[in-house]
């Protein structure tokens, strides 16, 4: 089985992004939740019934053959620092971190497939795309499902569909997620009208590390509620859908800003550049912030191709337990600051600055082109 080193030494297969039409999905995720028939849900079994199912669990997991070399552990064997980089790799939940003993994770190699044992329920598997890649996520984690059932016998009802511990997961025991980076939404003061327009037709929007958490960086979680009454196929359908026409709401607010205030987004962006290339103390969410604006310019044009996927390593790698993970120790909240800022000058170090001539006058940068429909 694959070292913890081994896991979190290259970025996952995911952050790559999104392209075309769609460039600002940064990623698609599918969530299945899933119990064992016969054995008591997690919140209510006593710990010798965890260790059971855990170690019923971790064979059938491990045999799959998509994990070979996967990184397998329990969450008790983890470092809190360890579990809190799973957390801000979105690969195990703040509430599966919050566990120790009689809970595990199993991660694929190259961390496109996340399994939680003994979360809120049995098993939470998931599988992460780059870009909005909704419905080849699910099709890839139902296999794997699939492949489970031979060996695992999860708790189904004819008309119930998949039991859950909470009722909001009853039914396909599905959670359906795109990240998406809303910059010009945001400078446009567009975000609340399409955040409320989202919100009324029964989709769920919400920050970088899912409920309860707030949007840093211009990053906003929009993902399904209902699980019960509808196919897998439909919820993914409609979630696409929607998704898909808040990413061209952003691109019309971009162009929107290119045309009515070129000097603005040219000074955010410049800003942006100026201090992380220059700053020795940063806070985590000054430098996601700024980073959002860099990215925005790389998208824009104003900087060189690979400055977005520059950007979206960095947003990885600059959160608090990462940096701890970098300096092999606990660091007080002014040390990290210092070690964000000094790894952000560093890997920005050979940016030229941007080309800030106004983009909409033809004199300015031409990467930014309206992409055409088969883009």
């Amino acid at each position: 089985m694959m070292r913890f080193s081994t896991l979190i030494k290259y970025p996952a297969d995911w952050m790559a992004g999104g392209q075309g039409l769609h460039d600002s999905v940064l990623t698609s995720r599918i969530r299945l939740a899933r119990n064992l028939r016969g054995h008591p849900f997690p919140g209510w079994a006593r710990r010798e019934e965890r260790a059971a199912t855990l170690d019923l669990m971790c064979s059938a997991v491990e045999a799959l053959p998509v994990m070979k070399d996967a990184f397998s552990q329990e969450l008790g064997n983890l470092s809190s620092v360890q579990k809190q980089v799973l957390v801000e790799r979105h690969l195990i939940s703040r509430e599966h971190a919050a566990r120790g003993n009689g809970s595990a994770a199993v991660i694929e190699r190259r961390q496109t497939y996340s399994l939680m044992l003994n979360e809120e329920d049995h098993l939470r598997m998931q599988a992460i795309r780059p870009g909005l890649q909704l419905a080849s996520a699910y099709e890839a984690l139902s296999e794997l499902d699939s492949e489970l059932e031979e060996s695992l016998e999860f708790a189904f009802d004819p008309k119930l569909g998949y039991l859950t511990t909470c009722p909001t997961n009853l039914g396909t025991g599905l959670r359906a997620s795109a990240m998406l980076h809303l910059p010009a939404l945001v400078l446009g003061d567009q975000i609340g009208q399409v955040l409320h327009a989202v919100n009324k037709i029964g989709l769920a929007v919400r920050g970088l590390y899912g409920e309860g958490t707030e949007s840093l960086g211009n990053l906003y979680q929009i993902s399904n509620q209902s699980t019960l009454g509808e196919s897998e196929e439909t919820i993914i359908r409609r979630l696409e859908r929607v998704i898909s026409e808040v990413a061209t709401h952003e691109r019309n607010a971009r162009e929107k800003l290119l045309e009515d205030d070129p000097a603005m987004v040219a000074d955010k962006i410049g800003r942006a550049y100026g201090i992380l290339r220059h700053a020795h103390l940063i806070e985590s969410k000054e430098a996601l912030g700024h980073l959002s604006l860099l990215r925005f310019g790389g998208m824009l044009g104003f900087f060189p191709e690979g400055t977005v996927v520059l950007c979206d390593t960095l947003l990885m790698d600059i959160q608090p337990a990462h940096l701890q993970l970098h300096a092999g120790r606990q660091l007080e909240p002014e040390d990290r600051d210092a070690m964000r800022a000094e790894i952000v000058r560093s890997r920005l170090q050979s940016l030229a600055s941007p080309d800030n001539r106004c983009p909409n006058d033809g004199s300015g940068p031409d990467s930014y082109k309206k992409p055409s429909s088969d883009s």
